[in-house]
């Protein structure tokens, strides 16, 4: 007999996991923060912790949304492997979303 209860907690687990390495995944906020002052035209413009905390996290929910699109889009072509052409084809609406 099986339990009807194994699938939910495989599924918990997963999601754990999950959550465990996105906990791990993201940007070095001193890279955002060098990257955003390249772009300062002048070199009294300062840049506040906040300003980097939340470009950092627009940076990781925009890299996971662009892997999420691309795998669909994959998906959708009956494609294993995600390549850069399926990024590509996301790239202009994903551009335009955000």
């Amino acid at each position: 007999m099986t339990n009807p209860y194994a699938e939910r907690q495989d599924s918990l687990t997963t999601s754990q996991n999950m959550a465990e390495r996105d906990a791990e995944i993201g940007f070095k906020k001193e890279t955002v923060s060098k990257l955003l002052s390249s772009f300062f035209k002048e070199d009294k413009t300062r840049l506040g912790g906040d300003a980097v905390l939340l470009m950092t996290e627009m940076l990781k929910v925009f890299v996971q949304e662009a892997a999420v699109r691309s795998q669909k889009q994959a998906e959708s072509e009956d494609c294993d492997q995600v390549d850069i052409e399926h990024f590509e084809k996301i790239l202009p609406q994903l551009l335009l979303d955000f």
